[in-house]
């Protein structure tokens, strides 16, 4: 669902800029706590899965395809403020190299997708759970109903910044029903992915849950790894990856980015879909990006197209990751700031 240039109009750009800004500022202030509990390799590897899993589109019917947001996914994993962080470095990387998602529009997707994606889910999931047994096993459904629910929420969200600033005239009314119909399908595949990632998860490294972090859970296989010092039930204790955790973690997403992205669906996405049914696709201008060598998730030059979109991949993953590392240990960085203040005010 990335918006390219040109579907609104260069005020409500703008006005979404400014507003992105500031809320990746808040949710880098705000993300030390988390980072402060699983240091900044989790962020880091999960930006660059999320990376890896969105280029991977999955056909819904009709000619239309979907991918993964990912928001509900890597808030049940990092905690809210590191997702909205994780989603950002995920778009930066894709608009800036792969001319995904236009740059004038870039405020409109961290909106859209980092925003209204990771705290719509989050909240859904933490709502669910409480509803259900306060229990490990929880959280799988509970998060996969959360990413179900932030996709049409996504898509509503663009539908009220097309309302505001849309440069095509098209009945809003049938826009919102298009864009939330489609999505409500394509939150279907999201709430699969979410429970079949987070569930391999909870499985194996429990503790590295956020969302399951205040439940009851045991971790031997975190002792095991020494990733944590005690295994006590319901404990909020820094953990770590682990070697074993980080090495399968970024084969699986190498996997993902290198050869499972080239069985893509190449059907246009939701937004894309209802772009071209209802008239406004026109709008769309090229990235001003559109001619970096990794355009299109392809390297060019190369002409064997598996090639080329397993190199594209795999180096979207890498610098994905090394982003989100980078965003981590700033807000790291951060809060050692604000300790060392508070501890000089003392």
């Amino acid at each position: 669902m990335h918006v390219p240039d040109g579907f609104l109009d260069v005020p409500t750009s703008v006005a979404t800029g400014v507003v992105a800004v500031a809320v990746v500022g808040t949710a880098l202030r705000r993300a030390e706590r988390e980072i402060a509990e699983t240091g900044p390799a989790l962020p880091g590897l999960t930006a660059a899965f999320v990376f890896a899993a969105q280029m991977v589109n999955f056909p819904v019917g009709a000619g239309t395809s979907g991918h993964l947001l990912g928001g509900a996914l890597a808030a049940a994993l990092v905690g809210p403020w590191t997702a909205v962080v994780v989603l950002t470095a995920v778009l930066l990387v894709q608009g800036l190299l792969f001319a995904d998602g236009g740059l004038t529009a870039l405020g409109t997707n961290v909106l859209t997708m980092a925003v209204v994606g990771v705290v719509v889910g989050y909240l859904v999931a933490r709502l669910v759970l409480r509803l259900l047994p306060a229990r490990s096993r929880s959280v799988v459904p509970a998060a996969a109903i959360g990413a179900f629910v932030s996709v049409p929420a996504a898509a509503l969200a663009f539908t009220a910044l097309y309302a505001i600033g849309g440069t095509v005239d098209i009945p809003l009314g049938r826009l919102a029903t298009a864009m939330v119909g489609w999505h409500l399908v394509i939150g279907i595949g999201e709430a699969l992915i979410t429970a079949a990632v987070l569930g391999a998860v909870m499985a194996t490294r429990p503790d590295l849950v956020h969302l399951a972090r205040h439940l009851p859970t045991a971790a031997p296989e975190a002792a095991a790894e020494g990733a944590v010092d005690s295994p006590a039930p319901g404990a909020r204790q820094p953990v770590r990856l682990g070697r074993r955790t980080l090495a399968i973690g970024g084969v699986a997403t190498l996997v993902v980015a290198g050869a499972v992205s080239l069985l893509a669906s190449a059907n246009p996405d939701g937004l894309e879909y209802v772009a071209e049914s209802m008239g406004f696709v026109g709008a769309a201008r090229d990235s001003a990006v559109a001619g970096s060598p990794l355009a299109d998730y392809a390297v060019s030059g190369l002409a064997n197209p598996w090639v080329s979109g397993a190199i594209a991949g795999v180096v979207g993953a890498l610098v994905t990751v090394a982003l989100g590392l980078l965003l981590a240990l700033v807000a790291r960085r951060l809060r050692g700031a604000r300790v060392a203040r508070a501890a000089a005010l003392d």
